[in-house]
């Protein structure tokens, strides 16, 4: 039997995907897309849109084509209710807290794997029994 696997990808690798077509993030969004089910909460989705929103990005991908790819993203993803205090109380926090709310996400949907490119919550790997992969780790999995 196959079970959909939940994933948890954070806004840098996101970015990645978004703003380099050819790379390992991309590759790897694209296999969550077919055989996981992405997951995100209201506060993930706020930070991706933030981000992805900075005028610094307009010289490698116009603002239109990133702002497609958030919609192409939350169509995709099953969000999950996380409250703040789920993010600030986390028994092991990340020493970024700002990182807090991938993990308290992961917690709240179960989640098989994150997929990050930021050393603050891969430094964490595993996460209480969830393994925090580069992307290119996800793709050989």
């Amino acid at each position: 039997m196959n079970f959909v696997k939940r994933i948890v990808f954070d806004t840098s690798t996101l970015v990645s995907a978004v703003l380099r077509p050819g790379s390992v993030p991309r590759q790897a969004f694209l296999k969550a897309v077919a055989e996981a089910e992405l997951c995100a909460s209201a506060s993930t989705l706020a930070e991706l849109e933030s981000v992805l929103g900075r005028d610094k990005f307009d010289r490698y991908l116009e603002r239109e084509t990133r702002l497609q790819f958030l919609a192409l993203y939350r169509r995709h993803a099953r969000l999950f209710p996380v409250s703040e205090s789920e993010e600030s109380s986390l028994q092991e926090p990340c020493r970024d807290p700002r990182d807090n709310k991938f993990l308290a996400l992961a917690l709240v949907c179960a989640a098989d794997a994150i997929v990050s490119s930021d050393e603050d919550l891969l430094s964490l790997n595993p996460y209480r029994r969830i393994p925090v992969l580069l992307a290119r780790d996800f793709l050989q999995g």
